[in-house]
């Protein structure tokens, strides 16, 4: 199976704190991957590296086998490496249509020539709107919409830039316990139907256990844990450091971690 994305030695210091330590780490192509830790374990710190947000301090990031290590967050989005955010990053004036207008609008400008292409991008948003159920909300301003659905149009919108490789920084945070389930059953589906590997941080358990082949567990900048998602939660490592078992009062092992992600 081809390797989409592949870490080798990579660091990232702020001063004298360690976000990343000598990470070394493969992404096989069609793979749904969770990354799993504490609050400052590095997760975002790795998602802000691969994405181009953060320059390593040392070690390289290559993608589909070229080296993008330092390249700016525009130049990774347009070889196909695209994201969506905690908080969703949308235009709150602009409706769910026109949101989506604006992100395929963007991409096709990337790849193609714009001659001929609208018809084309009104089809690719019809697209989006069907498969992230977003009908209802078509002419809605995006800064009224519910959380969740929020949540959907962020990831559509990240989508709409026909990645072959998407991270979701905590798709389901601010989602109520009865809706978050349906929210990722939607999204899986429509990322399957797209062909995308997804690499997403959360700190659901439940959700990172029914919906990930694979884990990557954190802690203090290292990869702790990697694996299946029943052998890497099983690690005593894991459920003492990012699930919180046998842990201090007082927070012990998590009392050093970091502040970046």
């Amino acid at each position: 199976m081809a390797v989409v994305l592949e870490a080798k030695a990579l660091n990232k210091t702020f001063g004298a704190v360690t976000a990343a330590n000598n990470i070394n780490v493969g992404i096989d192509q069609d793979s749904v991957v969770g990354l799993i830790g504490s609050n400052g374990a590095g997760k975002t710190t790795f998602i802000n590296m691969v994405t181009g947000y953060l320059k390593p301090t040392s070690g390289t990031i290559r993608y589909l086998d070229r080296d993008i290590t330092g390249m700016s967050p525009r130049q990774i989005t347009r070889l196909g490496i695209c994201r969506s955010f905690q908080i969703p990053q949308l235009f709150g004036n602009l409706s769910v249509y026109e949101n989506l207008q604006v992100g395929v609008g963007i991409a096709a400008r990337s790849t193609r020539a714009m001659a001929g292409a609208r018809g084309q991008e009104r089809e690719e948003i019809e697209t989006l709107i069907e498969r992230f159920n977003l009908g209802g909300y078509r002419t809605h301003s995006a800064a009224l919409l519910p959380e969740g659905t929020r949540k959907l149009l962020d990831i559509a919108m990240a989508v709409a830039g026909r990645p072959q490789l998407l991270l979701l920084d905590e798709p389901t945070s601010g989602v109520s316990a009865e809706e978050k389930f349906r929210l990722m059953d939607m999204v899986m589906t429509a990322l399957k139907l797209q062909g995308v590997t997804v690499l997403f941080v959360e700190h659901d358990m439940e959700i990172v256990s029914r919906y990930t082949h694979r884990i990557l567990a954190f802690y203090e900048g290292r990869i702790i844990a990697d694996g299946a998602p029943e052998q890497v939660l099983r690690e005593a490592e894991v459920r003492r450091y990012v699930i919180g078992e046998h842990t201090p009062a007082h927070g012990g092992a998590d009392s050093g971690a970091t502040s970046h992600g």
